[in-house]
């Protein structure tokens, strides 16, 4: 007889990285609860291949009666965090409901797992909270120095947990990833957004000169090391997930450009990002030497991926066009 898995409870799991979260739970056996608001970035269309081995609540997690009316119901014994907002651009444009998703949201989840006796509280951080570093990388222990106001959200979310962890001894562990990428990324994101102005035969745009650095780890990588950590990280800690390759944004584009034959000057540089951070970098040993996870995808294979599953979904893409074309002309 085959073992009966925990259930898990997964919010934001219509999004980027929680989609592909639920997806490989799902191959693993698992019959996820899936909780998201279907903000602009989710698609349920991302669970597709899912379908009808996850239950799904339509929910915004600061409601707190209908969460922990979820949590009573479903009695989950594990909960995977993935709902937030993400957008750095759009933090800095409102930040308002970054405060409230990414910070009163997560105080709502934390009550309701306190509430129902959780077993383990899985909270999906970034990178972002360490702030920039010029040389070395950033451990788990390392300061927290955000300086976005989505940044600073998550890096709120953080400490919240392990006020919690102290406090409640609340079974929990922070997950911390480089940047993702992949397919069915929000084309707001460098790498998807690149792709789809190249599509369209426009200019890329590139902050500054392009130098800005950061560690890129392909999403399907990143949700097999969130479950390797669910299963065998240590309650309380901190994960680093990081990749190693490091590059600079228009290295990325110029690579985007390469891979789909496009002319090698379809970008143009635009002002600034308002205190855009120069360069991420993540010290992934611990994550490496406890739980054995090691992404798989290298960054040129990633791309390739990324760009074959593009342009077979143009018609997603394009129908996301008017929402990002608003954001970079209010932003310009």
């Amino acid at each position: 007889m085959r073992k009966k898995l925990p259930k898990i409870l997964i919010t934001g799991g219509a999004g980027f990285i929680g989609s592909a979260f639920v997806r490989l739970a799902v191959k693993q056996g698992h019959r996820p609860v899936v909780i998201d608001k279907l903000t602009y970035a989710a698609d349920l269309a991302r669970l597709d291949e899912a379908k009808g081995k996850f239950k799904f609540y339509k929910a915004d997690i600061c409601d707190e009666h209908k969460i922990k009316r979820i949590f009573r119901q479903e009695r989950p014994q594990l909960v995977v965090h993935f709902a937030a907002e993400s957008h750095v651009d759009r933090s800095i444009l409102d930040a308002k409901a970054f405060i409230e998703t990414n910070v009163l949201g997560t105080h709502v989840l934390l009550e309701a797992a306190r509430e129902q006796g959780i077993k383990n509280f899985i909270h999906i951080s970034t990178d972002e909270v360490y702030g920039d570093i010029i040389k070395g990388k950033f451990a788990e222990d390392s300061p927290l120095s955000p300086n976005s106001p989505y940044a600073a959200s998550k890096a709120a979310a953080d400490l919240l947990i392990k006020s919690y962890i102290r406090t409640y001894n609340l079974p929990a562990i922070i997950i911390r990833p480089c940047n993702n990428y992949g397919p069915w990324q929000y084309p707001e994101k460098l790498i998807p957004l690149a792709i789809l102005k190249i599509l369209r035969g426009q200019k890329v745009p590139v902050y500054a000169q392009g130098r800005n650095i950061r560690e890129w780890v392909y999403v399907e990588d990143c949700a097999k090391g969130i479950l390797r950590i669910l299963q065998k990280g240590r309650l309380g800690h901190i994960y680093n997930l990081g990749s190693s390759e490091e590059k600079q944004n228009i290295d990325v584009v110029k690579t985007i450009l390469k891979t789909l034959d496009a002319p090698g000057t379809m970008f143009e540089f635009v002002k600034d990002r308002l205190g855009h951070d120069i360069r991420y970098s993540l010290d992934s040993k611990k994550a490496y030497r406890q739980v054995n996870w090691k992404p798989k995808v290298r960054f040129k294979d990633g791309i390739k991926l990324t760009v074959c599953w593009c342009l077979g979904h143009k018609d997603w893409l394009s129908a996301r066009w008017e929402n990002i074309a608003k954001l970079y002309n209010n932003w310009r």
